[in-house]
C-alpha cells in the first residue's frame, strides 16, 4: 500500500513540471453554511484535471522495458489526455480506448496531444478491447487509478490542500475508481487524522458504495451519468482497501443535483468545471452530507474537460 512517504516523493518527482493549484473561497457557499468553503482548483492543472499527476509520476517510475512497447489505457477522457501529455514528454506511444459516448472535446484533446484513440462500446467493453491489445500489441497498461504510482501522484492533491486549508475539518472529493480519493485519504490520515474525508458518487455510477456493500470491488451491470469522468464500472483492487480504511462517509446526487451544482460553479463561483468535478458541490447544496460542526470545508473540483456542446446544456 502507498504511505505518505511515497506521497511526498511523488510530490518532488512531479514539482518541476506540475504547479500545485490554487484554493478558491466559494462566497455564496460560504455564506449559506456560515463557514468557509474552499474549491480546490485541479480544473486548473496541466491537461485540465488531476490525472496529469498521477500520469507524470508513472512516467517518471518508469523502466525502459516497460515503455519501449508503447503504453495502454481506458479512460473517459481525463487519463487519456493527462497520459497523452505525459507520454509525449518522453516520445512513448499511447493507445487509448474509450467508451463510444465520450466526451468530443476530450478525443480530439488526446488525439491532439499524439494518442491513437479508439472508441468502442461501453466503458466494459472499452476494457475489453484494451485488455486484448495489451495482449497482441505487447502495450504496457496504465491503469486509471488501480496503481500504486498513479494513486500516489493523486495524492499529492492532498499534501498540497492541507497545506493551504489548515483550518480544513472535512474535504469532499468525488469518486470515480477511487485513486484520488485513496492518494487524499493517505495525506490526510498520515498529517490531520481528525479530519472527515467524504467520498460523493453519482447515483447512476456508484462503484464505490457498491463494493462497499459487497464487501470488495464488485462490477456494476449498467452506469448510467452525466458525470463521465467518475463512469468507472469498478473500483480497483488497491483503491477499495484504502477508501475503506480512510474514508469516512460515502454520498450519492443525482442528475438534477449535479445540473444544479454545474449552473452554481458556472453562475456563482464563476469555474468553468466539467459534471464530474461538481458533485461535491451538489451535496453541499442538497445539504446531503453529515458535516463536522466547525471547520473550514474543502470541495476537490477535479476537472474542466468540456466542449461548448457539453457545456451548453447546463447554461
Amino acid at each position: 500500500m502507498i504511505n505518505l512517504a511515497r506521497l511526498q516523493q511523488a510530490q518532488a518527482r512531479i514539482a518541476d513540471t506540475l504547479s500545485p493549484t490554487p484554493l478558491v473561497l466559494d462566497h455564496t457557499l460560504t455564506e449559506r453554511l456560515g463557514r468557509r468553503v474552499w474549491l480546490k482548483g485541479e480544473l486548473f492543472q496541466r491537461t485540465g484535471s488531476f490525472k496529469a499527476r498521477g500520469a507524470l509520476n508513472w512516467l517518471r517510475t518508469a523502466g525502459r522495458e516497460a515503455l519501449e512497447g508503447g503504453l495502454g489505457a481506458v479512460s473517459a477522457g481525463n487519463h487519456a489526455l493527462g497520459l497523452a501529455w505525459a507520454a509525449r514528454q518522453v516520445g512513448v506511444p499511447v493507445t487509448i480506448v474509450m467508451p463510444e459516448n465520450a466526451s468530443p472535446f476530450k478525443v480530439e484533446g488526446s488525439r491532439e496531444l499524439g494518442a491513437e484513440v479508439i472508441l468502442h462500446g461501453d466503458i466494459n467493453e472499452a476494457w475489453e478491447l484494451m485488455h486484448r491489445l495489451v495482449e497482441e500489441h505487447g502495450l504496457t497498461l496504465v491503469h486509471p487509478y488501480d496503481d500504486e504510482r498513479i494513486m500516489a501522484g493523486q495524492g499529492t492533491v492532498g499534501l498540497e490542500l492541507l497545506e493551504q486549508a489548515p483550518a480544513a475539518t472535512a474535504i469532499l472529493c468525488p469518486i470515480g475508481g477511487g485513486g484520488l480519493i485513496s492518494g487524499i485519504g493517505v495525506a490526510a490520515s498520515s498529517l490531520r487524522p481528525a479530519l472527515s474525508l467524504i467520498g460523493v458518487e453519482p447515483v447512476g455510477a456508484a462503484s464505490m458504495a457498491h463494493a462497499w456493500a459487497q464487501g470488495g470491488p464488485a462490477r456494476l451491470e449498467r452506469v448510467s451519468t452525466c458525470a463521465k469522468s467518475l463512469a468507472a464500472a469498478i473500483v480497483g483492487e488497491h483503491t477499495y482497501p484504502l477508501s475503506r480504511q480512510n474514508v469516512r462517509e460515502l454520498v450519492a446526487v443525482d442528475e438534477a443535483a449535479i445540473r444544479r451544482a454545474m449552473h452554481h460553479l458556472l453562475y456563482q463561483a464563476k469555474l468553468a468545471a466539467e459534471p464530474g468535478a461538481a458533485v461535491g458541490v451538489a451535496a453541499l447544496l442538497e445539504e446531503a452530507v453529515a458535516l463536522p460542526p466547525e471547520g473550514d470545508i474543502v470541495v476537490v473540483i477535479t476537472g474542466g474537460n468540456l466542449g461548448s456542446e457539453e457545456l451548453e446544456e447546463f447554461l
